[in-house]
């Protein structure tokens, strides 16, 4: 029981994680209906400003951990923001009106970009940061066959759960309640209507573009903080499992995309806990397609209308 519980833990904590970029994903397809396949890259990329901007910090004497994070966690968001921002005017925004097989194959093309921009910058070696958050409270204490299992929530895992807690709600709120969601949600039913009612098309895309950004960054700094290593190669890895999250959880849904990164994260740690780590992507991705055969538009996902 003990090894459960920790297990749950674990794969709560690194679900959390990949809710967070899959929510990126899912803010754009719902506007735009097209896939950011730079998004994964985009939270590569705000690793590695973070782990820059922390031993910069430290370069200079700060010794302030609470102060260094919070620097290093608004200088992440800056520079990922500018990222996502950039991508939205390179590669969508001037084919907005092509094909829609273009602009998928230049966000393809953009993450490429970035990834041989940061493995050319930063070398291909794995960057390491030792750990800056240490503890935890013991939860249970017992005996087993193998030997004495205590099971424990750190620090740093009640940290990610509660961030991401805090901007799933109030991502939620901002799109429900304010005037920004009320702009998103009328560009994703109809562009051409909310731009002949005054909304500006262009601004709010561009928004959403920085916030699916923002959120990446941090969960960039939280991957970086948690597992202490990166590469310029995490982008992909956690950019495809986010999406799967995405599409699990219903791709244009919000509370589907945090659903189906926690559920991701479980079984990908429960199937290396209790079978083979060799095999996680293969377990993960069966679930999908089992999920899509009997629900087609994923877990909380609603089928999409055709417009005529």
């Amino acid at each position: 029981m003990e090894y459960f519980v920790q297990q749950l833990i674990n794969g709560l904590t690194l679900g959390s994680i990949y809710g967070l970029i899959a929510i990126g994903y899912t803010m754009v397809y719902g506007i735009i209906g097209m896939i950011n396949f730079a998004h994964g890259d985009i939270f590569m990329v705000g690793s590695f400003i973070a782990l820059a901007t922390f031993l910069a910090l430290v370069a200079i004497g700060l010794s302030a951990l609470p102060l260094i994070l919070f620097i290093v966690l608004l200088v992440s968001m800056i520079f990922t923001s500018a990222w996502g921002w950039t991508v939205e005017r390179l590669a969508y925004r001037p084919l907005r009106g092509s094909f829609r097989l273009a602009p998928l194959i230049t966000a393809i093309g953009m993450s490429i970009v970035l990834q041989n921009f940061v493995q050319v910058t930063q070398g291909a070696r794995v960057k390491p940061l030792p750990p800056q958050i240490q503890g935890g409270v013991t939860i249970m204490d017992g005996m087993t066959e193998n030997g004495r299992i205590i099971v424990q929530l750190s620090y740093m895992q009640m940290i990610i759960i509660a961030t991401t807690l805090i901007l799933m709600i109030g991502f939620s709120l901002l799109i429900a309640k304010t005037s920004l969601g009320r702009a998103q949600r009328a560009c994703e039913q109809d562009q051409k209507m909310a731009a002949l009612l005054g909304v500006d098309v262009d601004r709010t895309i561009s928004l959403t573009f920085v916030m699916g950004a923002g959120l990446a960054s941090v969960a960039g700094l939280m991957f970086l903080l948690l597992y202490g290593v990166i590469d310029f190669y995490i982008g992909f890895l956690a950019g495809v499992k986010a999406f799967t999250a995405a599409v699990l959880g219903g791709i244009g849904s919000l509370p589907g995309a945090m659903l189906g990164g926690l559920l991701i994260g479980l079984i990908e740690v429960m199937w290396s806990a209790y079978f083979t780590v060799e095999y996680k992507d293969v377990a993960a991705f069966s679930i999908l397609a089992i999920v899509l055969i009997f629900l087609p538009s994923g877990l909380l996902g609603k089928p999409e209308v055709e417009k005529v």
